[in-house]
């Protein structure tokens, strides 16, 4: 069975969706907004620079997340997808995805941004296969912990190898799309790496290797 892999912020999206939920924390007053919204942006531009601290950015993104009661946080999330990740979605995004179930392949998000935001995000797109960050929970509630290995950079791979195992399945004829250079540890391993709406350092290395390039922007 083929397996078409998607990354999610800035590929199947356009925008990211874990910056996007730290600005909806910030617009309805449930973060101090001067500290947090300049910390959001500086993590956001480690990520994009390949300098981000993976463990040191899930301390700072997951913590709202043990401050509050699960029933108050899904309410939030219901208005965090109307008002941040609807105006995100892409109709050539969508239309890829209906190209890749025409063609009877398995689809599958991979993303560094943790589950609790980007779980009703593949629900809306219709992949039941999610490999995301887990934030750790203890009695129904969120530490602020993560649980496992968080899927960026070369942790993605470690997860895919786990569940390609535990689905007794394999990478072969296996394509992947994303935006980033971060991404290069998985891209590296299918056999279709495809660079969508590419970052500069992922587009040039795209190039060098005869890689496909697409853009999914409406």
């Amino acid at each position: 069975m083929t397996l078409a892999i998607f990354d999610l912020d800035n590929t199947l999206l356009a925008g990211d969706s874990d910056h996007a939920w730290n600005e909806f924390l910030v617009e309805e007053g449930i973060v101090d907004a001067e500290t947090y919204q300049h910390a959001n942006d500086q993590f956001y531009q480690d990520y994009l620079n390949g300098d981000l601290d993976i463990l040191r950015y899930l301390r700072f993104a997951l913590e709202p997340l043990s401050l509050h009661e699960p029933k108050e946080l899904e309410r939030w999330r219901v208005r965090f997808l109307e008002r941040k990740i609807r105006p995100m979605l892409q109709i050539k995004a969508t239309a890829l995805l209906d190209h890749h179930r025409e063609l009877g392949h398995t689809l599958m998000i991979i993303t560094a941004t943790n589950r609790f935001v980007t779980e009703p995000v593949a629900d809306v797109l219709g992949i039941k296969h999610l490999i995301a960050t887990d934030p750790e929970i203890v009695n129904g509630r969120y530490t602020g912990g993560v649980a496992g290995i968080p899927s960026f950079q070369g942790g993605k791979v470690t997860r895919l190898l786990e569940w390609l195992e535990h689905q007794q399945m394999t990478l072969d004829d296996a394509w992947f799309y994303s935006d980033s250079h971060n991404d290069l540890p998985l891209l590296n391993k299918v056999s279709h790496p495809v660079a969508v709406d590419p970052d500069p350092t992922l587009a040039a290395h795209a190039r060098k290797h005869s890689w496909d390039i697409i853009s999914l922007r409406d």
